[in-house]
């Protein structure tokens, strides 16, 4: 701020008593002092606030002003509450060294002065990194060269003073600057991302603020620009996957100024954002491609062909992948018309992002791919040991969620689930197709489980789902028959659509509701006709063996 700015500002009472030609020098900061030789505490462009407790005689002014002029300050403000007026001797001297000087009115308190200069400071320094932040931003929107979001924290830290980390909806640590300081724990990311996901979830207005160990945090969201940015008409479509901007302050009482400014550096991190997704397509693409062909049934040879132009991409220098593993997700939302696929898939990426990386940078080699309501993750594994044959390594179920469990249901609030399934490492293309249907198995095992997170592996399927596929043809028609045939014959006298209604009761994990929407049938009826399912089969859609039973029944009819 300017010296003139401050006489300009009536609430601070002053009085210019010289220096009229030096009132456009820059007040960098403030100072209140009596001592005879400040000079050690002054850096340069301050104001210094003065009751001249200092000044024992005239002989002492000369050298005090003198040593103001060395320190390179910007004016002396002088109080009138000690001699009762500014003396002849300081004005004087302030002249003569082209000092500016002010008469500071009794009733004013040294603190409104330097509460008004600190906050005008602190004001254009936000200013002025707010101009840094915006050339940034337009460097990163135009190449590549930018530095990514460590180098705006950075910007943070050494011009505001201000600790700030970029998370992911998980709770990963994404970035942070140099100078705050050692990593945030894990447990605090957690937390940071929990609190960040259930306020998104109840709409209220950021940033939002927990105090936790000690300090208080602002989280300021990051929105990219796909779903979010093009304004999506439910939360629930972009709330697990926004990024956030967690700040070691509270912004509760912030000018505008730096709240401006901090939904500034979220618009910069989200370019880096929207770039690492860019940076997904080609893996996203090739995934769809392998799912496409395992799905359809393609001759291995085909498949192996595609593996070993993905295997480069997702595992740079090894050449070809010895194992692969799949893992299916899904995300569901009670009574709500969401597009889940895509949802699923960049949940399934943050997961996944960093499953068996052992350095410090995070590994992001999967690719995963979205096939109507589920995303599906194709995972190459490197080489294990002679003595292992892959079923030990690799991304396990039982760990899978265990850090972002807390994150992700304070995201899913009391109306979303998600679920997902991990297959056995295979070790070739022929055995894709059955890794897949592993991996949805052991979804639909996870599904009929309670709680709002849930993952199961191919450990946990039944010995019969593994052994099916080598049971003799006439024993698979015999069980079919067994448990559909009643349900067909019905159908066909009564028009009662009972196996279209199975295969959907199945679908929806057994969700009364989302399968009577799903259906356009009062729940009542639906249950009537689950009933009679039951009756007819003597068996129990509540038990999950009897579930599992049906759904093979029905994938083999």
């Amino acid at each position: 701020m300017r010296l003139r700015a401050l006489l300009d500002t009536d609430a601070l009472g002053l009085r210019l008593l010289g220096g009229e030609d030096e009132l456009d020098r820059t007040v960098r900061g403030v100072m209140t002092t009596d001592l005879r030789d400040p000079t050690r505490y002054l850096s340069g462009g301050e104001l210094v606030l003065t009751g001249l407790a200092w000044r024992r005689n005239a002989s002492d002014t000369e050298p005090f002003v003198r040593l103001l002029v060395s320190a390179g300050v910007a004016a002396l403000a002088a109080g009138e509450a000690e001699l009762g007026a500014v003396p002849d001797d300081l004005i004087a001297a302030c002249a003569r060294h082209r000092l500016p000087l002010f008469a500071v009115n009794e009733s004013v308190a040294f603190a409104t002065i330097t509460e008004h200069v600190v906050r005008q400071v602190s004001g254009e320094r936000a200013g002025d990194l707010a101009a840094v932040v915006d050339r940034h931003r337009r460097m990163m929107t135009s190449g590549p060269a930018g530095g990514g979001p460590d180098v705006v924290l950075d910007l943070l830290g050494s011009d505001l003073d201000l600790r700030a980390w970029v998370l992911s909806p998980t709770g990963r640590l994404i970035a942070g600057s140099k100078v705050s300081g050692p990593a945030l724990p894990v447990d605090v990311c957690a937390k940071l991302a929990a609190e960040q996901l259930a306020a998104a979830r109840t709409g209220r207005r950021g940033p939002h603020r927990l105090a936790l160990g000690g300090s208080t945090y602002s989280l300021f969201p990051i929105r990219g620009g796909g779903r979010s940015a093009q304004g999506s008409r439910d939360v629930r479509e972009t709330v697990l996957s926004d990024w956030l901007l967690a700040v070691e302050a509270d912004a509760g009482d912030w000018p505008d100024e730096r709240l401006d400014l901090l939904q500034g550096v979220t618009q910069l991190i989200a370019v880096e954002r929207d770039r690492r997704d860019a940076a997904r397509t080609v893996r996203r693409r090739l995934a769809q491609e392998v799912l496409e062909l395992v799905q359809t049934g393609a001759a291995p040879s085909e498949i192996a062909a595609r593996l070993r132009v993905a295997a480069p991409v997702l595992l740079p220098g090894l050449g070809a992948a010895p194992h692969w593993q799949v893992v299916v997700a899904r995300v569901e939302w009670d009574g709500a018309d969401i597009e889940a696929g895509p949802v699923a898939q960049s949940l399934l990426e943050e997961i996944l992002v960093d499953p068996l990386a052992t350095g410090p940078e995070p590994s992001d080699r999967i690719a995963v791919a979205h096939s109507g309501d589920e995303a599906i993750a194709l995972v190459p594994l490197p080489a294990v040991s002679a003595e292992h044959d892959g079923s030990e390594s690799g991304i396990h179920a039982d760990v899978l969620l265990a850090a972002v469990r807390d994150p992700l249901s304070a995201g899913l609030d009391d109306d979303g689930r998600v679920t997902l399934g991990v297959s056995a490492a295979v070790h070739s293309a022929e055995g894709l197709r059955g890794a897949l249907e592993e991996a949805r198995h052991a979804r639909r095992v996870a599904a009929a489980r309670p709680g709002r997170v849930c993952a199961a592996g191919h450990q946990e399927l039944a010995s019969h789902v593994l052994l099916l596929p080598f049971v003799p043809d006439d024993v698979r028609r015999a069980f079919t028959a067994r448990l559909l045939d009643p349900l067909r014959d019905y159908d066909r006298r009564h028009r009662a659509e009972l196996i279209p209604t199975l295969e959907a009761f199945l679908e929806c994990d057994g969700s009364w509701t989302r399968c009577a929407s799903r259906l356009h049938l009062h729940v009542n009826t639906l249950r009537y006709r689950v009933g009679r399912i039951e009756q007819l089969t003597s068996r129990d859609l509540s038990r999950l063996e009897d579930k599992l039973d049906f759904f093979l029944a029905l994938r083999m009819s």
